[in-house]
């Protein structure tokens, strides 16, 4: 556990991905191979299940260090995060531990058969055995809020460097469905046959934005344009007889869409598709917002399926007869994905349009329509390019449009988390509906820090009502939010929720009476957002 925590330590500490990758490398190249699995497991969102509740937690830790709920609760709202706010409470361990990583999770593994008392006592014995740093990691493994900084992407190059291997094969081994419980680091990077695992997906290719599109090099003809769909990135894979949907966060999505999954069985064994999944009906996209409403759900009912439609928009092929083809080029790829949704025709199948446009400045054109087709703007593939693997630079682009934009005042602000718990960066926007503010977006980016401690003063200056972590703030700031899409939702109080808000700029030149109006909103929402 020291080597772990002194990683995550570091890692915390650099926003520079080259020192992040040094960092990794010399991890796995010490590290024992229980814990490289685990290491593994744990970057790639393959946690232990919770067994202990943070109220659990919380009282245990107030018990011992001798303070009262509201006192941790102050501490808990200064601090912002729950696992770094126990092992700041805790008293200094009298001991120490030379337990390694995956003993510890063998621990947490084992306290979900406990009684609650056996809990607390292995627990508080834990804590008086690991550092501060350690405890800290401990904790966040505990409440299932692990989360770092490091991308999927730079694990797999760390590993690839320290072990001498193929990125891309390192790549497609810690993909799918393999559990750290069941197998060992090297059959997992080593023995094991790829092919043994239907469900395993590909790793997704991601592109580059680009703002001039003729700035890419070679001709027009070179390149080819696409609409950027806005669905969830998907790939569908049929083998032997089975489907499995993977989402692009390497979740097993097949169970949230039945109808794709029975319109997967039709297509050629031995096939993989990459795509969007998307709701859709009478042959045009619907909004977003649809298909939120299934991945949120435990079952699919049937009148689910009929209110949230969704096809499949395929747009690439990686796996044809059983074969990898990646590394064909992009045209051969489309011919063959051409001819299989023309010999396989599936109401929920579709095939990403092509678009025609012999010039840039045509093209251009096209892509001022990308609201009207429900697009976020176009995608820029080389046709003679391969399927790489990650974000690699050259090969694809996306040439989104600009987002849309409203003026809205700040009325509620709430400290963040992370380096941003000492800090109000968190904020409620609202819009005039007649003399009253009614709120319609939450923002949490788009401020450099000097302007986030700007209005962080502003805050605590001009706080009304508190909440508890929550504040009411006097009217007086106005900011420009940007924002991806607009539909209704009656959950809202503005009726109208915005797909990605962010802040966009501080209107510092604007007073609060300019700000936008509902009515605005309800504009671009006809405009928009059907």
């Amino acid at each position: 556990m020291k080597r772990f925590s002194k990683l995550i330590n570091q890692l915390d500490e650099t926003n520079k991905t080259g020192d992040k990758l040094r960092l990794l490398e010399a991890y796995f190249a010490e590290a024992p191979d229980q814990d490289r699995l685990w290491t593994m497991a744990l970057f790639t969102h393959k946690r232990p299940k919770r067994t202990v509740t943070s109220r659990q937690l919380r009282d245990l830790c107030c018990e011992i260090a001798g303070i009262p709920d509201w006192l941790f609760e102050e501490s808990y709202q200064t601090v912002g995060d729950l696992a770094e706010t126990i092992a700041l409470v805790l008293p200094e361990s009298q001991g120490h531990s030379e337990s390694p990583l995956h003993v510890w999770i063998q621990f947490l593994e084992e306290l979900k058969n406990r009684e609650e008392v056996d809990k607390k006592a292995a627990i508080r014995q834990a804590w008086q055995t690991l550092s501060k740093e350690e405890r800290l990691v401990f904790n966040k493994l505990i409440t299932g809020g692990f989360r770092i900084g490091v991308s999927q992407q730079l694990i797999t190059r760390a590993l690839a460097t320290t072990f001498g291997l193929e990125k891309t094969a390192v790549a497609h081994r810690i993909m799918g469905n393999w559990n750290p419980w069941q197998t060992s680091f090297s059959d997992l990077m080593f023995n094991s046959d790829l092919s043994a695992d239907l469900s395993r997906p590909y790793p997704f290719f991601l592109a580059h934005p680009v703002e001039r599109a003729e700035d890419l090099p070679g001709e027009r003809s070179d390149w080819q344009a696409e609409w950027k769909w806005d669905g969830i990135r998907g790939q569908l894979i049929h083998r032997q007889g089975e489907v499995f949907i993977w989402s692009r966060g390497e979740e097993l999505v097949t169970d949230k869409f039945p109808e794709l999954e029975a319109m997967g069985k039709a297509i050629p064994d031995g096939t993989a598709l990459d795509g969007e999944i998307m709701p859709f009906e009478s042959d045009r996209p619907l909004p977003f917002g649809l298909l939120q409403t299934r991945l949120g759900r435990k079952n699919v009912s049937a009148r689910l399926l009929r209110e949230a439609p969704v096809s499949f928009m395929a747009y690439d092929l990686l796996e044809w007869e059983g074969q990898d083809v990646r590394n064909w080029k992009l045209s051969e790829r489309r011919k063959t994905l051409e001819g299989l949704v023309e010999s396989h025709p599936e109401k929920k199948l579709l095939i990403s349009q092509v678009l025609a446009a012999p010039t840039w400045t045509e093209l251009t054109q096209i892509r001022e329509q990308s609201r009207e087709m429900k697009a976020e703007g176009l995608m820029l593939k080389r046709k003679d390019g391969v399927y790489e693997t990650g974000r690699k630079r050259g090969g694809w682009w996306k040439w989104k449009i600009d987002p849309l934009t409203i003026d809205g005042v700040m009325i509620y602000a709430q400290k963040g988390h992370g380096r941003r718990a000492n800090i109000y960066s968190d904020y409620t926007l609202a819009v005039w509906n007649g003399d009253a503010l009614v709120p319609f977006a939450k923002a949490y980016s788009g401020l450099t820090d000097a302007e986030m401690k700007s209005v962080d003063t502003y805050v605590k200056k001009n706080t009304r009502e508190r909440f508890g972590p929550v504040r009411t703030v006097k009217p007086g700031l106005v900011f420009e939010i940007a924002f991806e899409g607009i539909q209704e939702s009656p959950r809202h109080k503005s009726g109208i929720a915005l797909r990605f808000p962010r802040i966009h700029r501080w209107r510092k030149d604007k007073p609060i009476e300019e700000a936008n109006s509902l009515e605005d909103l309800q504009h671009l929402l006809e405009k928009y957002g059907k």
